[in-house]
């Protein structure tokens, strides 16, 4: 068995435990405390010790692997890897770590998990996970064995044709597989739109509190955005012409607003769709969860409602099947689907065929729409007894789609709060980070009901309570 590692970690720290952890073994890697070939416990093993996720310690290890200075195998383990030497005998040491910036490292920290009430994350006992299994198996055979040849870039025309069918039925869109573009993800499909409309440099209008992705997209997109107040009936589209009449976007979660999950009134989005169509700018409908809804039946899509060719609609299967799946679609008018059709054939290509052409047939066979029924009984029970939980030990709380939004102590980071729990392997997201104005950022905790298994529920809520009372009681201790 491998020997302990003396490691000591402070979690107190605005330092996260990942890179507290990657930290301490590459210290004892350099002053060959740890040498070549020497056994690191696996990291499950590390974080019983530790008393820390097993996730924290995994992407710990995955940073050590990527700086080469360990190494892992199935009948070897975990060990130090063998550095090379210079001539005279001396290690090479490898270049210091490359310091990511502070989006990547707050990405990496907010999707870093697995870990309780965790977002954007589906739950995996509602997913066929056998089926699903046979059915990558039986079209990457496909894949393998065809013809080697370019794939359309617009995606796979057997997913296109499914797609277009289940948007009919579910969300009230009527189009063709042409009007289809198959994506890698949200986020391939929302760089494919900003790239193809050719507005940089114009001013977009962005939900307060967004998506912050969603934010950090647009500004790469070279867009100003604007933040619009949301209220009980969505985007307010009045306060938006009051403050930004010129914005040539508006990027909008009209179906359950992300992250306040309120549904989007028909009134505010006639009057979205007029101010598109008279001043000529585009509508981008991020679909977030909207198939997803828990009770009664969901919303139809902005999308529906286009007569005039101006929204775009943007989906995915990250939430309801898997977000390593990387797919996603648009809807898009046919006035600028051929500028879409080139961005992605020259820039962001969409997922091979075998991942379109299993989910083509998991839609087809009607496994799709069993699998969001499973889904969503799971998902309403589990959110029934997340909320009775948290109101019995004295929180106040907010259903929000498929989260529920704790409020938490105005003077306290809900950031640093997010943060100590996240060592007893719970994961929600803070609030405050979806505001682009601090100074309208409400604190709170985003958990998640997908996330939330019944058995651990209890016990992960009085933990989010004990970490509320002690950053409470700090903040009540006068200071020296």
């Amino acid at each position: 068995m491998p020997p302990p590692i003396a490691l000591h970690l402070d979690k107190s720290s605005p330092v996260p435990l990942t890179d507290q952890i990657h930290r301490g073994i590459a210290t004892a890697i350099e002053r060959d405390v740890l040498t070549a070939g020497m056994r690191l416990p696996s990291w499950i093993d590390l974080s019983s010790q530790l008393g820390v996720s097993r996730g924290t310690v995994r992407i710990a290890y995955e940073k050590l692997a990527a700086d080469q200075l360990i190494e892992a195998s199935r009948s070897a383990g975990t060990r130090v890897a063998v550095r090379p030497t210079t001539p005279s005998g001396k290690p090479v040491h490898p270049p210091p770590p490359v310091d990511p910036g502070p989006f990547i490292t707050l990405y990496r920290e907010l999707t870093c998990g697995p870990g309780l009430f965790q977002p954007g994350i589906p739950s995996r006992e509602s997913l066929p996970s056998k089926l699903m299994t046979r059915l990558r198996a039986r079209s990457l055979f496909a894949e393998t064995t065809g013809s080697p040849l370019y794939p359309d870039p617009r995606g796979e025309l057997a997913l296109r044709r499914e797609i277009a069918g289940y948007l009919a039925v579910s969300r009230g869109i009527v189009c063709s597989p042409d009007q289809i573009l198959i994506t890698a993800g949200y986020a391939a499909g929302l760089g494919i739109v900003l790239r193809a409309l050719g507005i940089e440099g114009r001013r977009a209008w962005m939900e307060e509190p967004g998506f912050f992705f969603t934010r950090q997209a647009l500004s790469l997109a070279r867009l100003e955005t604007v933040p619009i107040p949301v209220d009980e009936e969505g985007l307010t589209v009045d306060e938006a012409l009051r403050l930004a009449p010129d914005a040539a976007l508006a990027v909008v979660t009209p179906g359950q607003q992300a992250p306040l999950g309120v549904t989007m009134s028909l009134r505010r989005r006639l009057q979205l769709l007029a101010w598109a169509a008279d001043s000529g700018a585009w509508i981008i409908e991020d679909d977030y969860l909207s198939e997803l809804q828990l009770q009664g039946r969901a919303a139809p899509a902005l999308a529906s409602l286009d007569t005039r060719g101006r929204v775009l609609h943007i989906g995915s299967f990250s939430k309801t099947i898997d977000p390593r799946l990387r797919l996603g679609f648009i809807v898009a008018p046919t006035a600028v689907l051929p500028k879409l059709a080139e961005v992605a054939a020259c820039l962001a290509p969409p997922p091979g065929p075998a991942t379109q052409l299993a989910i083509a047939a998991f839609m087809r066979d009607g496994h799709y729409l069993r699998h969001l029924r499973r889904t969503k009984r799971l998902y309403l029970a589990q959110r029934e007894h997340l909320i009775a939980h948290l109101r019995r030990l004295g929180l106040k709380t907010h259903a929000a789609a498929l989260a529920v939004l704790v409020r938490t102590p105005a003077a306290a980071s809900d950031l640093s709060l997010a943060r100590a729990l996240f060592p007893f392997g719970i994961a929600p997201a803070p609030l405050s980070v979806w505001y682009q104005r601090p100074e309208l950022a409400q604190p709170g905790l985003m958990l998640s009901v997908a996330t939330a298994p019944i058995p651990q529920i209890a016990r992960a809520c009085e933990r989010l309570r004990d970490a509320i009372d002690a950053i409470g009681a700090q903040r009540l201790t006068p200071s020296a």
